[in-house]
């Protein structure tokens, strides 16, 4: 796609700052719910100190993949089964920030593995019939997440306001990346989700003066809550480090069986997000037309995955991954400027201390986020589509790929092992998307494992010769 400003661009100060500001909107509220799921679990975490922790990861990332791949770094949500499994059997803080690292490692030893043997098997194990599906699926998969905001804020309950606001947020972005001007075009997600916080503050207040409660489509206790009993923390607070709370005197000590059980945890979800790494950044390649898994490399690539997320990790608490949010905004807004990714990450760690930022992005309404997220998870599922252009889906060998990856992705096929008593679901769960590429695999190698293959010499002699002669024809006409 064309790109307004490529990846070693460094746009004006005053305009990276303002694309920083809209990478950090586009991922800030999933990266924030992660330690909001995991408090409900029983551990206290602090959404501003995983916010800290995404940041401090994304820069770590770019310094590994040396500022080539411009995307951020956020909580990842395939391991609160992992969080929630540790939590239950009272590993505590340490627990957490020891599975963090163990996933971690888990990138850093397949780095080291690619190092050596190279990264042309990922070529070959996911050529485009797999990689393109995978990634539509990526995309497909969060969708649900999007709808769900639009229709019912967050909660449970239907509503048809709800949906209008985040149509009115969606239709405002596509509006402003199509007809504003150059400068709007860069910005269409602080455009459209302004517009709609705007209009669902108007309802809220109208509702609230009305007695009117479907019109009530914010809360208005984070602002409650941070400037109720007002002291200097109602501006300036510290995040509640994971570090910090490790060496509490109330918390447990780990032996070698706990440390050993918290590695049968995590590391097994370490390797399964394998799957997502790639195709993000096979994605994101598509996106700015480079070869990430050759440049800066899949071993530069999972070294700053791995290592970002340990470093997060004793900050945040969370296990980082790359967000599909961020790669979304680089394809909607044709800005893949690493210096945005870099602004952004270090925005992320400065106001995590600054409490009315943290506040504000909290009450942003679900269904606001929604409409945003319709646009950013679209983009990601096109892109996805858009690598099977020269898939020939006409013969059915690639057709029962992308058959299989898509039916049992978009269906949810999971492989779960065993039983958390806490969350009542499985300790392991390998996710559809992981489950989707198994089966893509599979099956691209019984179909198309042997194409290449002739069935004897002369036969193969007989079709090198016609291709080359068709060729030579081609040629001279």
């Amino acid at each position: 796609m064309k790109l307004i400003y490529d990846v070693s661009d460094r746009p004006s100060a005053g305009k990276t700052l303002v694309f920083a500001f809209q990478q950090m909107i586009a991922i800030m509220a999933a990266t924030l719910l992660v330690p909001l799921l995991v408090s409900s679990y029983g551990l206290s975490a602090d959404p501003a100190a995983a916010l800290f922790g995404a940041g401090i990861g994304t820069i770590v990332y770019l310094c590994f993949t040396r500022m080539k791949s411009p995307v951020f770094l956020g909580s990842s949500f395939t391991f609160l089964g992992a969080y929630a499994a540790s939590i239950g059997q009272n590993y505590g803080y340490l627990g957490i920030m020891v599975g963090v690292t163990f996933a971690g490692l888990v990138y850093v030893v397949i780095a080291l593995l690619v190092k050596l043997i190279g990264s042309g098997w990922v070529n070959k194990i996911m050529p485009p019939v797999i990689i393109g599906p995978i990634v539509a699926l990526i995309g497909l998969s969060l969708s649900g997440t999007a709808t769900s905001w639009m229709s019912t804020n967050g909660g449970s309950d239907y509503s048809l306001l709800s949906i209008l606001i985040g149509l009115i947020t969606f239709l405002v972005i596509v509006i402003t990346s199509i007809k504003g001007s150059k400068t709007l075009k860069l910005i269409p997600f602080i455009v459209g989700i302004g517009a709609g916080y705007a209009v669902a503050l108007v309802l809220t207040v109208i509702g609230q003066a009305a007695h009117i409660e479907a019109l009530q489509l914010m809360s208005f206790q984070p602002f409650i809550d941070t400037f109720g009993e007002f002291s200097i923390k109602s501006i300036v607070d510290c995040p509640q480090f994971f570090i910090a709370e490790v060496f509490k005197p109330d918390q447990p000590v780990l032996d070698a069986a706990a440390i050993g059980n918290i590695a049968l945890i995590y590391v097994p979800i370490g390797i399964v997000e394998l799957a997502q790494h790639i195709a993000d950044h096979k994605n994101l390649g598509n996106v700015i037309e480079k070869d990430l898994i050759k440049d800066p490399g899949l071993d530069k690539t999972l070294l700053g995955d791995g290592v970002g997320s340990i470093v997060g990790g004793l900050f945040g608490g969370c296990a980082n991954t790359t967000y599909g949010e961020s790669i979304g905004c680089v394809a909607i807004t044709g800005n893949a400027s690493t210096s945005t990714i870099l602004t952004a990450s270090i925005g992320c760690m400065v106001l995590a201390f600054f409490t009315p930022f943290v506040t504000v992005i909290n009450s942003i309404p679900k269904c606001v986020m929604g409409g945003a997220c319709v646009a950013l998870y679209g983009f990601i599922a096109v892109s996805g589509l858009q690598m099977l252009k020269k898939v020939d889906l006409g013969d059915s060998k690639n057709l029962f790929v992308v058959s299989a990856i898509l039916v049992t992705g978009i269906g949810g096929l999971t492989l779960n092992f065993g039983h958390n008593t806490i969350t009542g679901g499985a300790i392991l769960s390998v996710t559809s998307l992981a489950v989707a590429l198994i089966v893509g695999v599979i099956t691209n190698f019984i179909t198309n494992g042997r194409q290449k293959d002739h069935a004897d010499p002369l036969t193969g002699a007989a079709q090198s010769m016609g291709e080359v002669e068709v060729k030579d024809s081609e040629h001279t006409l």
